[in-house]
């Protein structure tokens, strides 16, 4: 009897200390790991002198800041959540400053919130993207930004190997625009299919255009369309808070998803150095859009193993795929050769797109 007691005691013991050694390991955790917080700008459409559209006597600025309020207040309920507003009340604020809002934020997600409106009876709800007409000046906003690093005081140490005014620099960027047109995608396509299959709103799909508030941020960014007010009936559901809050939820629910993605790759590593995998992959993009085409060589002018990556609603269509620098140069210049003369090189490591100039630093 009394062994069993004793052996209950030192049972428990033992339970109490693991418990103890687990719960010190969550609380050192948190000064290994730290998640990061995603800086998200609502963007409601208008506002002030300016209107909008007034659609059967409904205020585009009026219900797109109702909706802009439903999901920031939401959003910012997360922990990982910063949510910052262009505005929160009913003022006029110029497109430019929109988008420096979110450029002086370093924000990681820009949403534009509006509605529509047309002479016929359209409806339904659409999301847009920045167009490849706006990438040109997409691009000269993105140096014009980084130019101010050369304020800043020791720039050339934080900023290693960074010079807003080089050639390389300047690739750098190109690329970096390529992925947040890749994110934007992502981004809308989740909105458009919440608001087409959770919310059965007519399916508008996710188009590219050259929005200026679009062409203002240099980080993923999405336009959204919530619907005709011009058309009695779908006016008359955005203008209910039942309307706004389910197309708000609508949102919401797409960019908790969209940071959920980001966050299994997204770890800030603070005061730990953890041994890093280095798998760089090269390959040459050649062509992308919305039409999915079997990778057949009679498809690509003879290039024999090309690959299609699915990107939101488009498709992106890479040819040989390699490990080597040299490599890739070879294939980038049969590429051209075969009339893919805007074709580029991109390199992956692990499985996501970094710059070519990283990616040779880390072989």
């Amino acid at each position: 009897m009394i062994f069993k007691e004793n052996h209950k005691i030192n049972t428990k013991a033992r339970i109490i200390f693991i418990f103890l050694c687990a719960f010190t390991f969550l609380m050192n955790s948190s000064s290994i790991f730290a998640q990061k917080k995603y800086v998200i700008v609502i963007d409601a459409g208008h506002g002030g002198k300016d209107p909008g559209n007034v659609g059967n006597g409904y205020k585009e600025k009026d219900i797109a800041l109702k909706v802009a309020l439903v999901v920031g207040r939401k959003l910012a309920k997360n922990k990982d959540i910063k949510v910052l507003y262009t505005r929160s009340k009913d003022v006029f604020i110029d497109l430019w400053k929109r988008g420096d809002v979110a450029n002086q934020a370093k924000a990681d997600l820009f949403i534009s919130i509006h509605c529509d409106s047309h002479t016929t009876n359209a409806y339904g709800a659409g999301t847009f993207v920045l167009g490849l007409r706006g990438n040109k000046k997409n691009l000269e906003i993105a140096k014009r930004e980084n130019a101010v690093i050369l304020l800043e005081d020791n720039y050339r140490d934080k900023y290693k190997g960074f010079d807003p005014n080089s050639a390389e620099s300047v690739i750098g960027l190109s690329l970096l625009q390529e992925d947040n047109l890749d994110k934007s995608l992502a981004i809308a396509s989740l909105i458009r299919n919440n608001f087409a299959f959770k919310l059965k709103r007519n399916d508008r799909n996710v188009k590219q255009d050259n929005f200026q508030v679009l062409r203002e941020t240099i980080m993923p960014s999405v336009l959204v369309e919530l619907g005709f007010l011009t058309n009695k009936k779908e006016g008359r559901y955005l203008n209910s808070k039942k309307g706004q809050d389910q197309m708000g939820n609508a949102i919401i629910d797409a960019v908790l998803n969209y940071l959920g993605n980001l966050k299994l790759n997204t770890v800030t590593n603070i005061g730990v150095e953890a041994k890093e995998v280095k798998t760089i992959e090269y390959k040459i993009q050649i062509a992308s859009g919305k039409n999915k085409i079997a990778t057949k060589s009679y498809n690509f002018k003879g290039l024999k193993q090309v690959e299609r990556i699915p990107v939101g609603n488009f498709y992106k269509y890479y040819y040989g795929n390699t490990t080597d620098y040299n490599d890739v140069t070879k294939s980038l210049k049969i590429a051209k050769s075969k009339g893919y003369s805007s074709a580029f090189i991109v390199a992956y490591k692990n499985g996501e797109k970094i710059s070519i100039q990283k990616a040779i630093k880390m072989q």
